[in-house]
């Protein structure tokens, strides 16, 4: 069922015929093109949860978020609403509201990780905002507990926080999961907070960024609770921050963080390269000794200007793509172009102006790191994504 388009409460009759309990867990975190909240989070919600009394479902657990109530952001009200409807229907209608939850492959704990891997720790304001993170593995085995036990498991409780055992500020959480990828404490860079709402505001502009200025205001919120509910569904206290990366997938894990960030400086370096050459050959450097160099390599004086401009062109774009949101498959062309254009113009250099090679500044020698850099950057595109498409 396609919940960005809510089907009406008749077409939910053949899917929900024999099921005990359902679970919601649809959720958007920013709304993008035809995801929205009314329609993933009040709409489509509403109608299941009204579909489920009609079919006689005895059991629904809706999974909200932590600080819904506050309403301050159309996430929370959107969230609120959906969980305000079901606890007044007539059935057994729980209501389960976590904190951040961790998950290797989840987009929030691969933010935080790379953050926590960072050198250098920035931190937004003070960094004492307050968070009580819980491992994705708990939360589903807390899940499986209401599922199965209903509002028996929490001693008659229809709506419960879903949080790790203690509340962490985000200083806290960044250096915890730092010991978790077996690292040692870092140091921190408050950062303004004006700087932090500007820089909110230009997140908001990047459709894949979770920063934006409503998470920003429901970060300085808060997001903590009685961990009470969670351990007892779990038979234990929930695992802590430091626990969330197990000690065999440390390493793997400590890799795949600090490349969250390092690729994206190893594509600006190399943009840099490509935008800076561009400006140098558009007039930077003397417009003579340019021709002076292609007539020696044996470009005839009527196509100098052509080939002079337009490879300066050339590289102002390369550079700019290099920077681009591209699509992996066309990341993958661009990196086989530049390294494609590196290796002819190595080439046409080292048999017309082989002098270049001893050349004290080593503009040739240099294209060997910017062959590897690429070459790194090629083998880290994703298998699963890297496919070209015909």
């Amino acid at each position: 069922m396609d919940f960005s388009r809510p089907p009406p409460a008749a077409e939910w009759a053949a899917r929900l015929a024999g099921i005990d309990v359902v679970v919601n867990t649809i959720g958007l975190f920013r709304e993008t093109g035809q995801q929205r909240f009314q329609a993933l989070h009040v709409d489509g919600p509403i109608t299941l949860f009204d579909a489920c009394v009609v079919a006689g479902v005895k059991r629904v657990v809706q999974v909200s978020a932590l600080g819904v109530e506050a309403a301050a952001t159309d996430y929370q009200r959107s969230k609120f609403a959906a969980d305000a409807h079901l606890l007044r229907l007539p059935l057994e209608g729980i209501v389960v509201r976590p904190s951040l939850v961790f998950g290797l492959d989840g987009l929030s704990a691969t933010l935080f990780l790379g953050v926590a891997s960072l050198p250098l720790i920035p931190l937004p304001a003070d960094g004492q905002q307050q968070v009580q993170p819980l491992h994705v593995d708990d939360a589903v085995q807390a899940l499986r507990a209401l599922v199965e036990g209903g509002t028996d498991a929490l001693g008659g409780m229809r709506c419960i926080a879903l949080v790790g055992p203690r509340a962490l500020s985000l200083a806290e959480y960044l250096q915890a999961l730092r010991a978790a990828l077996e690292l040692p404490p870092a140091p921190t860079l408050a950062v303004p907070v004006v700087l932090v709402e500007w820089g909110a505001r230009l997140a908001e502009q990047l459709p894949a960024s979770l920063f934006d200025r409503s998470s920003w205001k429901m970060l300085q919120q808060g997001s903590t609770g009685d961990a009470a509910p969670a351990a007892r569904l779990l038979g234990h206290v929930p695992r802590e921050a430091r626990e969330f990366v197990s000690a065999e997938q440390a390493v793997a894990q400590r890799q795949r963080a600090r490349l969250r960030w390092l690729t994206p400086l190893l594509r600006l370096s190399i943009a840099l390269v490509w935008i800076a050459t561009g400006i140098v050959s558009l007039g930077l450097y003397p417009v003579e000794q340019s021709y002076a160099l292609l007539a020696r390599t044996g470009v005839p004086a009527a196509l100098q200007p052509l080939l002079l401009y337009g490879a300066a062109v050339l590289d102002l774009l390369l550079g700019v793509l290099t920077l681009w949101p591209l699509q992996p498959r066309w990341r993958r062309r661009l990196w086989f172009a530049q390294i494609g254009l590196i290796v002819v113009y190595t080439l046409i250099i080292s048999v017309r102006l082989p002098e270049f090679w001893l050349h004290p500044y080593g503009p040739l020698t240099k294209n060997l790191p910017m062959l590897a850099l690429l070459a790194l950057l090629l083998a880290l595109e994703p298998a699963e994504e890297a496919r070209w498409s015909t």
